[in-house]
């Protein structure tokens, strides 16, 4: 890896230690505290503090492909999307190849805290596959990616808003998709993500939850900090913006915008295929997406719901109802539309009208 050129820009602080205490208790994959990041108060785990200037100093190369978006907002299955646009709709590798392999997700790493590598290695003792996977997830991702071939294009997912991107990204003029979500949608989702990975293990109510989420208290949150940071970039030439409700809505369009947008649109015949590949119900079952081997090493905890859950598509298509969290409490409902209302007004030139 290139001698680090610049200084990581932003401050880096503890979360206030009473907050810490409590959410150490309710995020059980956590094991050392959390801090908050420049001054929208980007959160994330300990570990950040001592990595940031790795990740933000990593090299792009001008062929990179990027996605990122806030979690839970259609990533996996535009990744899934746009590696097959990329590659000539080459459905028998992708098939072959876990997703996280072929598209890498750069600051997962991050998440997979000392304690928990330990206890999933000691799980699997005597299973050197399942050690090696554990081993190579664990692996930073401006180390993986660094070494990968000049010759091979990288597919790069993150979630790290376009402020804690590596600038090289935007330098080189590498292609970044970011996707934007519902915000009570992606809460909903986003909870039960970090109630199935132990690496997360959130432990309470959905209520307590949303009250985290509001704050920004869960990792790359602030939402409409993470949206409006994305408006902010999408004039750019390489830079596509999508609604993942529009996606639900016209997915043909949305795979033609991304074929135009990488040069590399897929004909009529070559279209339905991809349509049908990405339907929920097949996406489901596709052991190549919905983190198979993370529960085969037992990083997914037993019991929860899937990766892939709904995706929107058994709902009204026009706009998605609220989702079930939400319908059983009305006082929550209440206060999560005020809450979206306020911040829509508040980003009202940076925050598309979709996203309420």
């Amino acid at each position: 890896m290139d001698k680090l050129q610049v200084k990581f820009p932003h401050r880096i602080r503890d979360v206030d230690p009473a907050i810490n205490t409590e959410l150490l208790e309710y995020f059980k994959g956590e094991r050392t505290g959390f801090v908050q990041v420049g001054p929208e108060g980007y959160f994330f785990p300990h570990k950040f503090k001592e990595e940031a200037e790795q990740y933000y100093n990593f090299e792009a190369r001008p062929d990179d492909i990027w996605i990122t978006t806030v979690p839970r907002s259609g990533t996996t299955w535009t990744q899934e999307l746009i590696w097959l646009v990329a590659n000539g709709l080459d459905f028998e590798q992708a098939q072959e190849r876990p997703l996280t392999e072929r598209f890498p997700f750069f600051e997962f790493p991050l998440f997979m805290h000392n304690d928990v590598k330990a206890e999933l290695i000691a799980e699997n003792e005597g299973n050197d596959k399942a050690i090696e996977f554990i081993e190579l997830i664990s692996r930073p991702g401006y180390e993986t990616l660094d070494e990968l071939p000049r010759n091979q294009r990288r597919f790069i997912k993150t979630h790290f808003p376009f402020s804690l991107m590596p600038p090289s990204v935007l330098e080189k003029k590498c292609k970044i998709i970011y996707v934007a979500r519902n915000p009570k949608d992606v809460a909903v989702s986003y909870y039960h993500l970090n109630r199935l990975f132990r690496t997360q293990g959130y432990t309470g109510d959905f209520e307590r939850y949303w009250r985290y989420f509001q704050q920004g208290l869960n990792p790359w949150l602030p939402y409409y900090s993470h949206v409006k940071e994305a408006k902010e970039f999408s004039h750019l030439s390489n830079v596509l913006f999508l609604n993942y409700e529009d996606m639900l809505i016209d997915l043909p369009g949305t795979v033609n915008r991304v074929g135009d947008f990488l040069n590399c649109r897929p004909d009529a015949e070559g279209l339905q295929k991809l349509l049908d590949h990405l339907s929920i119900g097949n996406f489901r079952q596709n052991k190549s997406v919905n983190m198979h081997q993370m529960a085969a090493v037992g990083i997914l905890k037993d019991g929860e719901e899937g990766f892939v859950r709904r995706g929107g598509k058994d709902r009204d298509a026009t706009k998605q109802a609220d989702q079930q969290e939400f319908v059983n409490n009305p006082n929550l409902l209440k206060n999560a539309n005020e809450w979206v209302q306020h911040n829509i007004e508040k980003f009202q030139t940076a925050c598309d009208k979709n996203l309420h």
